[in-house]
C-alpha cells in the first residue's frame, strides 16, 4: 500500500469521504487521490515521492507557479509581526488599491476569505440594494455553495451527479431563474415574465465549470443591456477568470462594464482569499456604511493580504499575450495528437485556461458539455496521471498552464499524450 493510499483509508475514518472538498476523492476518475507533499513552480511532488507535472494548479490561482519566491517572503516575513488581527491592517488597505487600479469595473472592495462567500454577498447586496429577490444563473454554472446557486449547478456538483439540491429549501431556490449559458433569448424571456423581481444576474464571463466555455459574440453584452433595461444588478463571477484571462479579468479583455464582480484564488497567491466588489453607490449599502451586514473575522487576514499583494505585483510584469500564444499551442497540439487516436475531441482555449472535451459537438453551454464521453476522459486521465501529468479528476473542470510551465514540461506532457492508448 502507498502511503497516499494508507492516508487516504486513514482520512475516510476522519473526514467525511476522505477529502474536504469532494471532487478530490477522484471516484469519478475510479481512482484513489494522492496526497501532496510540497509543490514548487509547475511541480507537485506526492507523499510517495512521485513527481507531477501540474495543470490542477490549486484549481487555478498558481499563475505564478507553486511557491513563487516573492510570495513565500512575503507570507513569511508578515507571518513573523502575527498571524491573524482581527483588526484593519496596512496590508487589506494596500490589497484593496491594488485591486481598484487593476479591475475597471471595482471602484471599491470587500475583503472576505473564499469565492463562495465573495459570490453569496454578491447576491445579497444586490438584493439589498434593489429590494428584489430574483436571481438568474446558468445551468453548469457553478458560484460556490451557498444555497440559492445549488440550482443547477457545474463542477463538483455535476461531477458527483448528486440530484437536485438536498439540504437546499425550496423556498431558497425558487428565486434562482436558470437559463443555458449563451442563450440570450431565454435570458430575455426570463426578464420578460419575473423583471420586476429579478435583482441579478450572476455569470462567469468565461465559464470554468462546465469545462471552459467561451461566450459567444453579443451574449454578455445582451446580458449588460438587459440587466440595465430592467434595473438589475449584473454580476461577473471571476473567481476563476480574474487577473487570469487579463490582468484586469474578463470584463478588461471582454470591454463589459459588470455592476458587481466576485473575485478568488488569485488575489490569494495560494490562501484562503476571496473579495466581492464594484460600484461606489452599491458597495456603500455594506455594513457600516450602509445597511447589508456581512462580516467576518478573518477578512483581511495580514498572511491572506501579504500573499495576494506580492501575487498582483509579480502579475503586472508578467507576459500574459505570451502565455496565451503557448497555452494554444500547446493545447492544439494535445488536441491533434488525441485526434490522431480517432477519438472525438473539442478544444475550447482561452488566455492560459483550455478544455479538452471527449466528444465531436462544440461545447457552447452545459448540454453540449454533457455529450463528451466519460469513459473516454476516465482512460485519459488515469494514463496522464500514471505518467506524471496531473490534471482535474473531472471533465467539467479546466486545465491551467502557468508562467512557471517550462517548454519541457510541455513537451514531457505531449510525449505522455502519445502513449496514451484507448
Amino acid at each position: 500500500m502507498t502511503r497516499s493510499q494508507e492516508l487516504f483509508e486513514k482520512a475516510q475514518t476522519l473526514i467525511p469521504g476522505g477529502v474536504n472538498s469532494p471532487v478530490r476523492a477522484c471516484r469519478s476518475v475510479s481512482c484513489d487521490p494522492l496526497f501532496i507533499a510540497r509543490a514548487s513552480g509547475s511541480k507537485l511532488v506526492t507523499e510517495d515521492g512521485q513527481e507531477l507535472i501540474d495543470y490542477v494548479m490549486s484549481w487555478g490561482p498558481m499563475l505564478l507557479g507553486h511557491n513563487h519566491p516573492d510570495v513565500a517572503a512575503a507570507i513569511a516575513a508578515t507571518a513573523q509581526g502575527g498571524t491573524s488581527f482581527g483588526a484593519p491592517c496596512r496590508l487589506e488597505v494596500e490589497l484593496a488599491q491594488a485591486v481598484v487600479d487593476a479591475v475597471p469595473g471595482i471602484d471599491m472592495v470587500r475583503m472576505v476569505s473564499s469565492g463562495t462567500e465573495a459570490t453569496m454577498s454578491a447576491l445579497r447586496l444586490a438584493r439589498g440594494y434593489t429590494g428584489r429577490n430574483g436571481v438568474i444563473k446558468f445551468h453548469g454554472g457553478y458560484h460556490g455553495h451557498a444555497d440559492a446557486f445549488l440550482a443547477s449547478a457545474g463542477s463538483g456538483v455535476a461531477t458527483q451527479s448528486i440530484p437536485g439540491t438536498p439540504g437546499v429549501p425550496q423556498d431558497v431556490v425558487k428565486h434562482t431563474l436558470l437559463a443555458h449559458y449563451n442563450d440570450l433569448d431565454a435570458v430575455k424571456t426570463l426578464f420578460a415574465n419575473h423583471g420586476h423581481d429579478i435583482a441579478a444576474v450572476i455569470v462567469e464571463p468565461v465559464a470554468g465549470n462546465m469545462g471552459m466555455v467561451l461566450p459567444k459574440p453579443g451574449f454578455l453584452e445582451g446580458l449588460r443591456e438587459l440587466t440595465r433595461a430592467y434595473g438589475a444588478l449584473l454580476i461577473f463571477d471571476e473567481v476563476i477568470t480574474g487577473f487570469r484571462v487579463a490582468f484586469g479579468g474578463a470584463q478588461q479583455a471582454f470591454g463589459i462594464d459588470p455592476d458587481l464582480t466576485c473575485l478568488g484564488k488569485i488575489i490569494g497567491g495560494g490562501l484562503p482569499v476571496g473579495a466581492y466588489g464594484g460600484k461606489r453607490e452599491i458597495m456603500s449599502h455594506i455594513a457600516p456604511s450602509g445597511t447589508v451586514y456581512q462580516a467576518g473575522t478573518l477578512s483581511g487576514n495580514p498572511l491572506a493580504m501579504a500573499a495576494g499583494l506580492a501575487t498582483l505585483k509579480a502579475l503586472a510584469s508578467r507576459d500574459y499575450a505570451a502565455l496565451a500564444v503557448r497555452t494554444e499551442a500547446f493545447s492544439r497540439e494535445l488536441e491533434n495528437i488525441l485526434h490522431s487516436k480517432g477519438v472525438p475531441v473539442t478544444r475550447n482555449h482561452i488566455a492560459s485556461i483550455f478544455t479538452l472535451f471527449f466528444t465531436e459537438t462544440p461545447v457552447t453551454d452545459f448540454p453540449s458539455a454533457q455529450t463528451a464521453d466519460s469513459g473516454l476522459f476516465v482512460s485519459y486521465y488515469q494514463q496522464m496521471r500514471a505518467q506524471g501529468i496531473y490534471l482535474a479528476p473531472s471533465g467539467y473542470e479546466c486545465a491551467f498552464t502557468s508562467f512557471a510551465h517550462s517548454d519541457e514540461d510541455l513537451e514531457r506532457t505531449l510525449d505522455a499524450a502519445k502513449r496514451v492508448r484507448f
